[in-house]
């Protein structure tokens, strides 16, 4: 992440995030496999590393990560083969970012649901972090522990998205995308960009 400031004098904390040319990989309409959507193939690797039906269904490219979007537009102006890169977006757009979230490991109730705990004064031994009362005896639940109960447990790694955050910057000769505000993930991880406007 890095400070940008517009030329109004505002400061917005950005992430950047560097753009690769995502290439059409197959084109679905509605007569053919039911429904209308865009395959794109990304991130070029080593030959060792992809196997032989990627490489035949993305036409000789070494592309190792695929993912499927539903055009609202249609898929009518799309053809195999085409090149999508940073320069589709604007300065000013909503776009919708989805990535995979930091992995926490195995977390407590305080971290991972924002308990506030014991008080730290009196009484406390070894429980000022603790959940409390999760249920049993003839409480809420019935003597048992009811479903969904906030418990520690591993966190993290999940699917997050984040909607209408603003383009601050396109930088096509050097392939990056400056966003305001955070994204899911850490430094490396795969995301996926949509406009809010058309789903693309």
């Amino acid at each position: 992440m890095t400070t940008v400031f517009t030329d109004e004098g505002r400061a917005y904390a950005a992430t950047i995030i560097a753009v690769q040319p995502n290439v059409v990989t197959q084109v679905k309409t509605s007569e053919k496999e039911g429904y209308s959507a865009v395959q794109i193939g990304a991130i070029e690797g080593k030959e060792k590393n992809v196997n032989k039906a990627q490489i035949g269904h993305a036409k000789g490219k070494m592309l190792k990560r695929f993912r499927e979007l539903n055009l609202k537009g249609g898929v009518a102006d799309v053809e195999v083969g085409a090149t999508i890169d940073v320069s589709i977006f604007t300065v000013g757009d909503k776009v919708t970012v989805t990535a995979t979230s930091k992995g926490k490991g195995f977390q407590g109730v305080i971290k991972r649901h924002g308990f506030h705990g014991g008080p730290r004064s009196h009484g406390q031994k070894h429980s000022e972090r603790s959940p409390g009362s999760i249920g049993g005896g003839g409480g809420r639940a019935g003597g048992r522990v009811a479903k969904g109960m906030r418990m520690a447990g591993r966190m993290g790694s999940d699917r997050v998205t984040v909607r209408n955050l603003a383009v601050l910057q396109v930088l096509p000769e050097s392939g990056e995308l400056l966003i305001a505000g955070a994204v899911p993930g850490r430094k490396g991880t795969l995301v996926e960009i949509r406009g809010t406007d058309s789903h693309s």
